[in-house]
């Protein structure tokens, strides 16, 4: 099998399966979360190093445990990349210390072909195939998974370097005609504010993740291009909003807020992490 290596591994998280796995499991038993009334479509998570944004990102996870997803949809931004609008692995499979998981490459050619229908252009000059990538952004939701999800889901993973309204919304759409008919789960993988100092970072952090809270996909890019709130990933976490849309989702909630500082102790220069989970309602709820 032609297996994407891991970049972050042993620095990001630790590289040691035990104890990655008793890290990821003592946040996801500290995690005191209420299920939603509903089908759940889909999660945001932030993906900083797990020490700092694993703690927020087990609100999410915790509440997808043992759910019986058949794929999962990474949407990322691309911190590193820039071979083509949108790119995807070319690899079988990425690696983490708890094993493998196999990217779903059929889904992958048909989210190009959806992509490309939609642009009236090749879609493998949309979304690019590239090697030995890296970008932790969706690497780093893996090992969460891998804890909490029945074994076989496989992967389709998507970094963005054209965050634009009319691309986000594009993928998002094409990411929900690919999957639709399937136990599909999509996370969109964003971190909020960089750098700023806590009560700064509060305030651009509360715009943003309003817009998550409302289900409002085009008001996550509103709030980024206002500079009312900040995310490095605000076309993938629009993108991820709109494809649970798509599939039928009616409900975003944000289940945590934190950031940096809480790990660090550093409340002069902080990176916000929040963490969503997004549902369908139940027949018959409002």
């Amino acid at each position: 099998m032609d297996i994407r290596p891991s970049p972050i591994a042993g620095r990001w998280y630790s590289g040691d399966a035990e104890r990655l796995a008793q890290t990821i499991d003592t946040y996801l038993g500290a995690a005191d979360v209420t299920a939603p009334p509903g089908e759940i479509v889909g999660v945001v998570s932030p993906h900083a190093g797990h020490m700092y944004s694993g703690p927020v990102a087990a609100y999410a996870f915790q509440l997808v445990r043992q759910l019986p997803v058949q794929v999962v949809v990474i949407l990322s931004p691309s911190h590193f990349h820039a071979d083509g609008p949108l790119m995807t692995s070319s690899h079988e499979a990425f690696d983490t210390p708890l094993g493998v998981v196999e990217i779903d490459r059929a889904a992958v050619r048909a989210l190009q072909a959806a992509l490309g229908a939609a642009f009236g252009r090749a879609g493998t000059d949309l979304l690019v195939e590239i090697r030995r990538d890296r970008e932790h952004a969706i690497e780093i939701q893996l090992p969460f998974l891998q804890r909490v999800l029945p074994e076989g889901f496989r992967l389709i993973p998507v970094m963005m370097r054209d965050q634009s309204a009319r691309l986000s919304r594009a993928l998002g759409q094409a990411v929900a005609r690919v999957v639709e008919g399937r136990r599909a789960l999509i996370v969109g993988s964003t971190d909020l504010s960089h750098y700023y100092p806590q009560a700064v970072a509060e305030k651009y952090d509360e715009q943003m993740l309003r817009a998550v809270g409302e289900f409002d996909p085009e008001g996550v890019l509103r709030a980024e291009a206002e500079g009312r709130g900040m995310a490095c990933g605000h076309g993938a976490l629009a993108a991820a909003l709109w494809a649970a849309r798509e599939l039928g989702a009616t409900h975003s909630q944000v289940v945590r807020y934190a950031t940096s500082g809480a790990v660090s102790g550093d409340l002069e220069s902080v990176v916000g992490y929040g963490a969503a989970v997004i549902w369908k309602a139940s027949p018959g709820m409002a």
